[in-house]
Order: structure tokens, then sequence, then C-alpha cells
């Protein structure tokens, strides 16, 4: 590729394209609020750099040359596209705008969250649409909002990247649940359950979603030096609350998951004797969409469900 001319500035573009239009030194030099002679010592400049007259003397006044037709357009094109890199973000309208949200999200959120997400963004934009993804082990979130593969992560991760923005979305307090008739649900009150009785029935949790953490409950009991009986672990959070309806295992997890599914389930609370601090979910963002409009505004949803949920 040729070296770019030295001293070669936009302004000496848009004398080139204005000369080139109008195929005159004084209407330039008026249009542009210029001695003449500028405009004049411009073209020369021109001339040299292009190694071509670019307008020469014809029947009715100056006319291009051949070269010079050749360069209107590449210097209008250079000339739109630099005016558009410094065109001011207008605001985003969603009633109008037609985007695609990417939103990662687990599936031992409340079941009333993402439908609520959905109905905010399917209002307030209906002609944008809407893409839910799962976290997974292999799921490289980092790098999938880096890229912009992603527009927002919502998880209750212990420590997050610093590099990456947050926005606190709801807590929920952790208890446990187990089939209502199972035996030791049979003869305990809710408010009974002992440590050691909590750390040696049989528990079911999710399969770990990143490469060695097991979440916020085994790594508290971690912290505390403690360890509960894990028997079962599943990669569908979602079927483990009808996994307890056939078995004897226990689940801790959020109150507000738990509440659906112990109106449709024969399911008993229990409230555990380990101090758990609450889940705290939050939404998470990068730093090259912190700015943007329309991310600014799917994130006031995402927070305004958040806001909708019950106590």
């Amino acid at each position: 590729m040729p070296a770019l001319p030295q001293h070669l500035d936009l302004h000496l573009i848009r004398i080139l394209y204005m000369l080139l239009v109008e195929k005159n030194v004084s209407r330039v030099a008026l249009k542009l609020n210029q001695p003449q002679p500028s405009i004049s010592a411009s073209l020369r400049k021109l001339r040299e750099l292009t190694g071509d007259p670019l307008l020469v003397r014809g029947a009715r006044g100056m006319v291009p040359t051949q070269h010079g037709e050749s360069l209107l357009a590449p210097a209008k094109r250079i000339l739109d596209e630099t005016e558009n890199l410094f065109v001011k973000k207008t605001p985003f309208v969603p009633q109008e705008e037609a985007r695609v949200f990417h939103i990662a999200a687990p599936d031992y959120l409340d079941s009333q969250f993402l439908p609520n997400v959905v109905a905010l963004l399917r209002r307030g934009s209906p002609l944008s649409r809407i893409k839910i993804h799962s976290l997974g082990p292999g799921s490289d979130y980092i790098r999938l909002l880096s890229d912009g593969d992603m527009d927002l992560v919502i998880a209750n991760w212990d420590e997050p990247p610093e590099h990456l923005h947050m926005s606190k979305l709801f807590e929920d307090p952790i208890i446990c649940t187990m089939r209502a008739d199972c035996p030791y649900a049979m003869r305990t009150g809710s408010e009974d359950m002992t440590l050691s009785d909590y750390l040696t029935l049989p528990h079911v949790r999710p399969t770990q979603m990143l490469p060695g953490y097991h979440g916020v409950v085994d790594s508290f009991l971690e912290s505390q030096g403690m360890q509960r009986n894990v028997m079962v672990e599943s990669a569908y959070f979602g079927l483990i609350p009808y996994m307890l309806t056939q078995t004897d295992l226990v689940l801790t997890t959020g109150r507000q998951f738990v509440r659906y599914y112990e109106r449709n389930l024969p399911l008993k609370t229990f409230a555990v004797p380990v101090k758990f601090p609450a889940m705290r979910f939050y939404q998470l963002w990068h730093e090259r969409v912190h700015q943007a409009p329309e991310h600014k505004w799917l994130r006031d949803q995402v927070s305004a469900a958040a806001r909708t949920l019950q106590k």
C-alpha cells in the first residue's frame, strides 16, 4: 500500500471536492470564507500531491481533468464517512427501533423474573427481538460480553470480574425444601432443622456452572469448615423440584425460586440452620456498551422487572 502524502488534511480534501464541484476558485473561496489566494495555494498543493492539473481552462471557464473527475466520488465518500465518525449519538426510541437483545441467565432465577423482562421488552420495543441464552460450564461469558455477542449476563456469583460493570437486581434469602410427606418432613417442624440434620440429609445441587466453583451455598459452607451430603447433581435446575417429589432429597436455594413450586408441588420449606448470606443477583455488562442508549434502556427494563418481584 503506498504511503499517504505528508501534510494531507481533511480541509484540503474538502477544498478538492468543492473545486471539482464549483470549478471556480473564487466561488470556493467565498463559500469557505477564505481569501482567494489561500484557495489558489491549496489548488497548487493538490496538483503537486496528485501530479495532475485537476482543473484546466475550458470554453466556458475551468473544467476538471479526467483524473480530477475520478477523484470527485472518493473525496465525497471520505468527507461523508468522516462526518459519520463524529455524529452525536441519537436517542434510542424503543417503540420505533428493531434491535436484537442477547441476555444470558441461569435457570434458577425466580420463575417470574425472565417472563417479566420479556414482557417489558416486548411492550417497550415491539419490533426488537430477544434471545435468552443459558449459562453453563462452557459459557465464556467474559469473552461473549467483550466481543459483543452478549449484551447482558444475569448472575449471582460471589466475585464477578472487576472490569465488568454491575448493578444489583434483587436479593433472595436462602431456604431448603423437600417432599412434604417424606419421613423427616413429617416429624420435624419447619423451624426445627438442626445443623447436624442439615449436613447429613441427602442433598441435590445444580451442576457447577464455572470450573471449580459449586455456587454460593457450598462456597459459604466451605468457608465455615462445613460440607453437606450432596448425593445428586443436576444440570437441569428447573427439574430439581420435581425430583424432590419422588425422593428423599433436599434442595437449598432462594426463597423466591421455591415460592412458585411450593404452590404446585407437595413440598415443605425449612429454615436453614446456617446463616447463609442472601443470594444477590445482578446484571453484568461490558464497557463497550456502557454508554450506548439502547443498552442503557435494556438495563433499565431488566432493573424494572426485578423491582416487580414479590418480596
